[in-house]
């Protein structure tokens, strides 16, 4: 009998696929379409103490077999969130995850607090640039990384899963810094820097000049990254970055990863995740698996 069931660092899961942050709302869009039942777990988009209202457009370029953002994390506010979305999200029985960002320390905590125990976990974006440093993200020096994680860990009364940048020298220094301040997971990897130019105008294709590179194109990277970031950490680890097919994820399990994160497929067709928890499962029926952890972190290395 085939099993999905995900333990990710408490949080119970029904399969190992979730939908990444900034690509799936708040799931009202994606409700119409499908059972939202059928996820694993669904991450919400990013949440900011206050309402946001995002960078100015365009937002959105398309690049070769990626799409590059700026959106700014437009976000309602965590209390709207609290009070409006979440109870529709709560009719589905599907873990939840809350993303959130903020440019001081103390604003991270204040939303760990404040989210208490209504949802399953919390996802902590760190490529938010730290006001107090100079707007230097977060996540880009193993030190600024320890101290946040450390101080929302405390704050925290749900698992925490520290959000990677892709945008530092050595992914597995981060992930370790991580792992040490009390990280209970780690997701991986955010997008990486990237622009586009129109000839025409001879103008950046985004307002804000560079934004988040993500889809295909980033696929061979953010692989590479979580099977170096499994192997130097004992903490679970959800692999994302590129996955559109269900052979995307398996290659990510086998790297190591207990769980994905589908994003920007989700754009191309909303039933991404569905059909990737699909063909997951007629993968393991195929070699006999019964669990996940059957070939979770069973790549054969030369």
């Amino acid at each position: 009998m085939i099993n999905t069931s995900t333990n990710l660092a408490g949080i119970k899961m029904k399969s190992p696929v979730i939908t990444a942050s900034g690509t799936f709302g708040f799931g009202r869009e994606y409700g119409s379409f499908y059972d939202l039942s059928l996820l694993g777990g669904i991450t919400v988009k990013g949440l900011t103490l206050k309402p946001r209202e995002g960078n100015k457009a365009p937002r959105i370029a398309e690049a070769s077999a990626s799409i590059l953002n700026s959106v700014g994390l437009q976000n309602p506010g965590i209390e709207v969130f609290l009070d409006e979305e979440l109870p529709f999200l709560r009719q589905y029985d599907t873990a939840v995850i809350a993303n959130i960002a903020g440019n001081t320390i103390d604003e991270y905590c204040e939303m760990a607090e404040r989210l208490g125990s209504s949802v399953d976990g919390i996802e902590l974006n760190i490529s938010c640039p730290n006001v107090k440093e100079g707007g230097v993200a977060f996540g880009t020096k193993s030190q600024s990384v320890y101290e946040i994680t450390k101080s929302v860990k405390r704050h925290s009364c749900v698992p925490l899963i520290v959000k990677l940048s892709p945008n530092v020298t050595d992914i597995t220094e981060i992930a370790a810094a991580a792992q040490e301040a009390g990280a209970d997971a780690l997701s991986l990897i955010n997008t990486l820097l990237g622009m586009a130019i129109d000839v025409h105008t001879q103008r950046p294709m985004l307002a804000n000049n560079v934004g988040g590179l993500s889809g295909p194109a980033v696929k061979p990277v953010a692989l590479r990254m979580v099977w170096q970031v499994c192997g130097a950490v004992k903490i679970p680890v959800i692999g994302m970055g590129g996955i559109s097919t269900w052979e995307d994820a398996v290659e990510f399990i086998l790297a190591g990863a207990s769980s994905i994160a589908v994003g920007t497929a989700s754009f191309i067709d909303p039933f991404a995740p569905v059909r990737i928890t699909e063909g997951i499962v007629q993968y393991m029926e195929k070699y006999g698996y019964s669990c996940i952890d059957d070939f979770r972190g069973k790549l054969k290395v030369f």
